[in-house]
């Protein structure tokens, strides 16, 4: 794909995301979405491969029934209150328009589209797919938070905080893991979507920090099985570490980064007297604290048979990485600053 091509994609990218975020109509902001979704199909199909055209043709069936769910709610709702901005009162189309948003972000259990169209792109357009693309339904969400049924919010989270969990147990290809771990990350922060939704955007961030130092990681490492970032460590011995303490943070344990907004999560359910689901997710993110552990495992703990002695970087991509270091630091080293953070 020419640079001409790419920037205007890129371009396109921009102003969807711009457009839905600054918009106060949900018209204006179903055509930022149709943006989003037309600039990154031919970023998916760049490659010509069969798994790449089958991961855009199940990405766009499933966000195109997803944006005709999200207009046909907000034509309901102009129906029923004569207006078509975002600050209208609920009506029964808020359930159908929460619904479609979940399934633009991938959560469980309408989910199953993510998986697949990840392993089928690329590691950078997955890095797109798992962060940016998830900006804008999430955005909308926030907006309407308010007038959410809590019912509806609670059975999904824990669906996918379920699911995130025990898909991830088996798959030995890396893109799948990073799918179910976002639909576990993505869990947790819709949980507290309606008590507190400064804390869900805030959460948001962080998961979108940790996810973009690890797809980084997995770029310059050229990998995305566990077979072959079991041999990384030859290549660049300082970046398998950091992929796997950004991994640790992906689980969430302390004292890095990850750690943070699962414990602010949890505090602020045991506020809300919903002690018992705080003790669910809790034990459900369990399940995907042990795929991530055996991945971690892989990387630093087993090294293939055939591993070659030289410590030579032949094989992988000396560049240097600024983002890529500020990115890092940031998915390990924000839970010390957290006090800052939470009063700014």
């Amino acid at each position: 794909m020419t640079p001409t091509a790419m920037s205007m994609f890129f371009t396109s990218l921009a102003i969807g995301t711009i457009l839905t975020l600054s918009s106060f109509h949900w018209l204006v902001a179903w055509i930022g979405l149709e943006i989003n979704t037309m600039a990154i199909l031919p970023m998916m199909t760049k490659t010509p491969h069969p798994r790449a055209i089958e991961a855009a043709t199940k990405y766009f069936l499933t966000q195109a029934s997803a944006s005709a769910l999200m207009l046909f709610s907000c034509l309901i709702n102009a129906l029923q209150t004569g207006e078509w901005g975002m600050n209208t009162p609920p009506s029964m189309m808020t359930n159908p328009l929460s619904l479609a948003l979940t399934m633009k972000l991938g959560l469980a259990p309408l989910h199953f589209w993510l998986p697949e169209v990840l392993q089928g792109i690329s590691l950078p357009t997955g890095l797109i797919l798992s962060t940016w693309q998830k900006i804008p339904p999430m955005i909308l969400l926030f907006q309407i938070s308010a007038h959410i049924s809590l019912t509806l919010m609670v059975i999904l989270s824990l669906t996918s905080i379920l699911i995130g969990g025990w898909g991830g147990i088996g798959q030995t290809q890396i893109r799948k893991i990073m799918a179910f771990s976002s639909i576990g990350h993505l869990g947790w922060i819709i949980l507290i979507l309606k008590f507190n939704p400064q804390l869900s955007i805030f959460s948001f961030a962080l998961y979108i920090i940790m996810t973009t130092a690890m797809f980084l990681s997995l770029i310059t490492l050229s990998s995305t099985k566990m077979s072959q970032i079991s041999t990384s460590w030859t290549k660049n011995p300082a970046l398998t570490t950091t992929a796997m303490l950004i991994l640790l943070s992906l689980a969430g344990l302390p004292p890095l980064t990850g750690f943070l907004p699962k414990l602010l999560i949890t505090l602020e359910l045991v506020k809300q007297n919903m002690v018992i689901f705080a003790t669910l997710t809790m034990l459900a993110s369990l399940l995907a604290l042990f795929f991530y552990l055996r991945l971690t495992y892989i990387i630093t703990l087993t090294l293939s048979p055939n591993t070659h002695s030289s410590l030579t970087l032949w094989r992988a991509n000396t560049k240097p990485y600024v983002m890529y270091s500020i990115i890092s630091t940031m998915a390990l080293t924000l839970l010390p600053l957290a006090p800052t953070i939470l009063l700014m």
